[in-house]
């Protein structure tokens, strides 16, 4: 059993992921949490949860920060958090990956979108809304932060080349494809890519790629 803690500011939000989630046999909603105070406090009491669904905008602690702590806590480390956004909180998706989350996901998503993301996050697996990736990094082309050169320092040619097709959003298969090589030999230079720079997941590699500027405006994602 998927054992969830919800966190956002509006009840009616909660309410409704709530009654989502308990449709499904693995997943149950152990507690929610108005902000990110609130779900410090929860999550300190118990260890009883696997993944936090994390608001990014509350009041008191806002979900990056939270994020950063749940992160940061030994006590939590088995505890992966998936942040819920909206296109508004484009600037904010990146805060989160660079706390820890394992990803982001809407908040409209498909109930389906939902369950399968929370089961992907209990797993430790990356969680890349394909809609919100191309808006985010469409939205950070637009101004990219200065280039980090140190960054591709470590990596080969081709996994500097598969590091970015991983920010634009890429599974394997996209990935061999745009790259011509098999989905399997694409998931070795991922796991490759993930050692050698120390990231968490590919989650956390979209956010490094940004900020190092490896996203070049005349390539937007999803072209």
């Amino acid at each position: 059993m998927i054992r969830v803690l919800v966190v956002d500011d509006q009840p009616l939000v909660r309410a409704g992921i709530r009654a989502l989630l308990d449709r499904a046999d693995d997943v149950q909603v152990v507690g929610e949490a108005g902000d990110g105070r609130a779900a410090l406090h929860r999550l300190g009491g118990a260890r009883d949860v696997d993944v936090v669904l994390m608001d990014l905008r509350m009041p008191v602690l806002d979900g990056i920060e939270t994020t950063r702590r749940i992160v940061a806590d030994p006590a939590l480390e088995g505890v992966s958090v998936l942040a819920l956004t909206t296109f508004d909180d484009d600037e904010l998706v990146f805060g989160a990956l660079r706390a820890g989350a394992s990803g982001f996901l809407l908040k409209d998503a498909e109930p389906d979108a939902l369950r399968r993301a929370v089961r992907a996050a209990a797993a430790g697996e990356a969680v890349l809304d394909p809609a919100v990736t191309r808006s985010v990094l469409a939205a950070a082309l637009h101004a990219p932060p200065p280039a980090d050169s140190g960054l591709l320092q470590h990596l080969t040619d081709r996994e500097g080349e598969v590091l970015v097709a991983v920010a634009r959003g890429m599974s394997n298969e996209e990935i061999g494809r745009a790259l011509h090589m098999s989905p399997a030999t694409a998931r070795t230079h991922v796991g490759r890519v993930l050692t050698k720079l120390a990231a968490r997941d590919r989650a956390q590699l979209v956010a490094m790629a940004w900020q190092a500027g490896l996203l070049p405006p005349a390539q937007p994602a999803g072209d």
